[in-house]
């Protein structure tokens, strides 16, 4: 890469976000302090390191920062999939600011955040119509999205399986009513999936999330027009998918855009800093604030806006019940995400005094 200039028309293929060099940004800022590198973008992440690319055919192994190796290094301070880095040679550099991200928090007991995707545009939230259909889930991958900038749109696939079509996307509605799209597709139907191409023109990124078996790699392949991503059929008996996509990765697109299909998620923790009134229930936080008692738990209490649109038939008490599980759910990692913040700073703070005690007693070297 070092020695030629830089592409800036063929990045833009594989989603770089401005027509030339960056200007006035902390983008602009890492180009300056890094005079001699170039960028590229993150396309696979794998446990012995990543694979980046300056252009949709262009595929280079490289070498990660020295310190994402240590292992108590945050992980989602490591570059993702969708990142932008500078490289010098095949050592990355540099990490690019992200404009967006889409995060979950880590399995586990201690707190620490995981990057599914960065840098995209729209996030493709993909369920079956089959017994994978479940708009519990729904709103919780709508969780991880909120607040993390990108569009959510809602994909139901395998629209040509059933003749209920019409009333899963009708058990939506509070959805769609909040400007959140919901699609039904036939995954494997490229007229039926161009009801997409809207959300995939020529520099944008998409990232897919969803369950294993709910058609991601299927819709994957028919949008790219070819059968790159390996597909296996359902579980019979309770519709579950294996895992044929083992790792992220980031695809260009025929359109221009780039697309990120990602392997199933069986856990979807948020990390603390999710928007639930970005995350679809925006008409639900919005009622809240009518509640005659500002501390109102919408139980039993008198002049409670949300017990009376629920009982009105306006709000459905299932999807309510979820809220207000997510909503204890955000608010318990936004403690965690709080002490773990404040953890680092008393011990950024005793580092530094320690420093100021050694250089008195020894001087400075």
């Amino acid at each position: 890469m070092p020695g030629t200039p830089i592409d800036f028309p063929t990045l833009r293929q594989i989603g770089w976000p401005y027509p030339g060099p960056p200007e006035d940004t902390l983008w602009a800022q890492a180009f300056a302090a890094h005079p001699r590198a170039k960028p590229a973008r993150v396309s696979e992440q794998h446990r012995s390191g990543y694979v980046v690319a300056d252009g949709p055919e262009a595929a280079l192994k490289a070498e990660s920062l020295p310190e994402w190796q240590k292992p108590r290094f945050p992980s989602h301070e490591r570059a993702a999939v969708g990142d932008w880095v500078l490289m010098e040679g095949k050592k990355i550099v540099a990490l690019l600011p992200r404009h967006t991200s889409i995060k979950r928090g880590a399995a586990g007991e201690h707190y620490h955040q995981q990057v599914i995707a960065a840098n995209v545009d729209t996030v493709f939230i993909v369920c079956g119509l089959d017994d994978d259909f479940n708009p519990r889930r729904i709103e919780r991958y709508l969780m991880l999205v909120g607040g993390g900038g990108a569009e959510p749109v809602v994909v139901l696939t395998k629209a040509d399986q059933t003749d209920y079509a019409p009333d899963a996307v009708e058990t939506l509605a509070e959805l769609a009513a909040q400007d959140i799209t919901v699609c039904a597709v036939n995954a494997k139907d490229p007229h039926s999936v161009a009801s997409l191409h809207g959300w995939l023109g020529a520099g944008k990124t998409a990232v897919l999330v969803g369950s294993s078996g709910a058609g991601k790699s299927t819709l994957t392949n028919t949008l790219l027009g070819i059968d790159r991503m390996k597909t296996a059929a359902v579980r019979e008996n309770d519709s579950r998918g294996r895992h044929t996509t083992t790792h992220r990765a980031l695809i260009p697109l025929p359109s221009g855009a780039c697309l990120i299909d990602t392997p199933g998620m069986r856990e979807l923790k948020p990390t603390g800093e999710e928007e639930l009134s970005e995350s679809g229930f925006a008409d639900i936080e919005a009622l809240a604030e009518q509640c005659k008692f500002r501390d109102c738990s919408h139980q039993t209490e008198p002049g409670c806006a949300v017990r009376a649109a629920i009982e009105r038939g306006d709000i459905d008490e299932e999807r309510f019940i979820n809220y207000l599980k997510l909503r204890d759910e955000v608010a318990a990692a936004a403690d965690k995400l709080a002490a773990r913040l404040a953890q680092k700073s008393e011990a950024r703070v005793q580092g530094k005094a320690l420093h100021k005690r050694l250089e008195e007693k020894y001087g400075k070297h």
